[in-house]
């Protein structure tokens, strides 16, 4: 997955939610073929984002969240050239995976578009997904990224049963079981899941705030000012920039001294710190950053 810090979910059914989507700032839009959208306009929603996605593919990136009731018809309705990638939800196994990359290849083949095209985003709901995480996100190479399910009163919540507060304590476990078995499976850009309060902007820069910290490089947001807050909060700020700027240059100063360390601002640094130094400028740079 590209450089992602807003991913804006909007229902493939409300033609004017998916235009005031496309014009809010996320990263990325994720029409939602799902939970949103009542069963007797799901034909309606897959044709309104097959039309999106042939219209403003070109200028957008977007995302098709699946129902993962409907695989087959929603896949064969909406994988075209520009569609970027899925969202396959309740995954709890990687033949989960396996069986919508099938289903991707052949859908490829008849859009006439390139194997492999479109990516996959799993979405881990419930305690076996997280246990399984690992096997899940390596099932296949079409897996771009992952993201917990930490909506509050959502399915994971309901069975672990861990009680919602502000700090979201009971989600440190699964986030950071989650965030590993992401980064081993080789994804860069690990999505930290939909935070439910719409109207509590302060909760929600928290939320992402924590899920920033445990290593999330982005966030799955359900209001379009939540993705602005999003796009501020998963990005190296301008202080950090300056001191990864600055732990390079002392790095060149101390190499043309002989030395492989230095200090900068009191903490040594090395190689290892270097590297990451290096990670993070290129973050900021494929997001825009300062």
């Amino acid at each position: 997955m590209r450089a992602l810090r807003s991913l804006l979910s909007t229902p493939g059914n409300r033609p004017r939610m998916l235009e005031k989507g496309l014009a809010s700032g996320a990263d990325a839009l994720v029409v939602d073929l799902e939970d949103s959208v009542p069963d007797g306009e799901k034909e309606q929603a897959r044709a309104l984002t097959r039309q999106l996605i042939d219209d403003r593919a070109a200028d957008a990136v977007l995302y098709v969240r699946l129902d993962s009731r409907h695989l087959a018809e929603d896949v064969a309705a909406v994988v075209a050239p520009g569609l970027v990638g899925v969202q396959l939800p309740k995954v709890e196994r990687p033949e989960d995976v396996l069986a919508l990359a099938e289903l991707l290849d052949a859908a490829e083949r008849d859009a006439g578009m390139p194997g492999g095209a479109v990516e996959i985003l799993v979405s881990i709901e419930s305690a076996l997904a997280v246990v399984k995480a690992y096997e899940i996100l390596s099932a296949s190479s079409r897996v771009g990224s992952a993201m917990p399910g930490v909506a509050e009163n959502g399915d994971l919540q309901r069975e672990l049963g861990y009680e919602h507060t502000p700090d979201e304590v009971g989600l440190f476990h699964t986030r950071s079981s989650v965030l590993v078995a992401a980064r081993a499976a080789g994804i860069t850009n690990p999505i930290d899941g939909v935070y439910g309060r719409v109207d509590d902007d302060e909760g929600f820069v928290a939320s992402a705030t924590i899920a920033r910290r445990l290593g999330y490089r982005g966030k799955k947001v359900i209001h379009p000012r939540h993705a602005l807050l999003a796009n501020q909060v998963f990005m190296p700020s301008a202080v950090e920039l300056d001191f990864h700027r600055r732990v390079l240059v002392a790095l060149e100063e101390a190499e043309a001294r002989g030395s492989a360390a230095t200090v900068v601002d009191g903490a040594m640094v090395d190689t290892a710190m270097a590297a990451t130094a290096r990670q993070a400028l290129a973050w900021a740079a494929d997001g825009h950053g300062p």
